[in-house]
């Protein structure tokens, strides 16, 4: 079996909402959780992979989450590791021997420098198992990854790199949490009509909504749930809550 890639925006809640879920562990919406069971090895190892690379509180209580939220969609595992700046070049090493991977969110640049210092897109050559991507992290699943700026300041800095070397684990370039950022200003700028349409030109993203994901396998990618196509300069929506739009592997 080859890779299996769940790219998500959110897969446990709405991004900036303070309402409680009504549900536990995963988010179950457009089938998510159904086809995480489906490709799920019974006790897999799991590793987390934090984009806050350097907070190393922060990132024992997350990898103390994610193992519980993985316990909570009724999955079994027989661990949870953790990688960040304390043992990142050889968890990357043993990559191969994990069966399930969360790739974390956070500031994309940030992890994708992380990504590149422990070598992990040649460590995932030839990985069998499913890796999840969370915001950040489905970003940079990407082969050339579209950092949209973030961060005041990062929208006006001409030396601030927009196309950087990803995983190159998907062709597809993913802009999560539309639903949340959509209205934004960034240094100024709209996020969307005056920063992201205008550096689509000759390219295409997805923006997807929370709860929403684009599901890879060896033969197929699809995105469920509310997603829009960005491409040329205009925004279109391919895809409601409930629905699913294939795309070319």
């Amino acid at each position: 079996m080859k890779m299996k890639l769940f790219l998500t925006s959110s897969p446990i809640g709405i991004y900036r909402s303070e309402e409680p879920l009504n549900y536990k562990g995963f988010n179950p919406a457009n089938g998510m959780v159904e086809n995480l069971k489906r490709f799920w090895v019974e006790n897999s190892r799991c590793l987390y992979i934090s984009a806050f690379t350097d907070d190393h509180e922060l990132n024992d209580r997350l990898r103390n989450d994610y193992e519980n939220i993985v316990r909570d969609t009724g999955l079994s595992l027989s661990c949870m590791d953790l990688c960040d700046s304390r043992n990142g070049e050889e968890t990357a090493e043993a990559i191969c021997s994990y069966d399930f991977v969360i790739l974390g969110g956070g500031h994309m640049p940030t992890e994708n420098a992380f990504f590149q210092k422990i070598g992990l897109a040649d460590r995932f050559r030839g990985y069998q198992g499913i890796v999840m991507g969370i915001s950040a992290g489905t970003m940079n699943c990407a082969r050339v990854v579209y950092a949209q700026p973030e961060l005041p300041g990062e929208a006006v800095d001409p030396s601030f790199e927009r196309f950087i070397p990803g995983l190159n684990l998907t062709e597809y370039n993913i802009l999560p949490h539309y639903n949340a950022v959509k209205n934004d200003i960034l240094d100024g700028m709209r996020l969307f009509e005056d920063i992201a349409l205008a550096d689509s030109y000759g390219r295409t993203f997805y923006a997807l909504t929370d709860g929403s994901y684009l599901l890879q396998t060896e033969e197929n990618a699809e995105i469920l749930g509310e997603a829009y196509m960005i491409r040329d300069g205009r925004i279109g929506q391919i895809s409601a809550d409930g629905e699913i739009c294939r795309l070319r592997v």
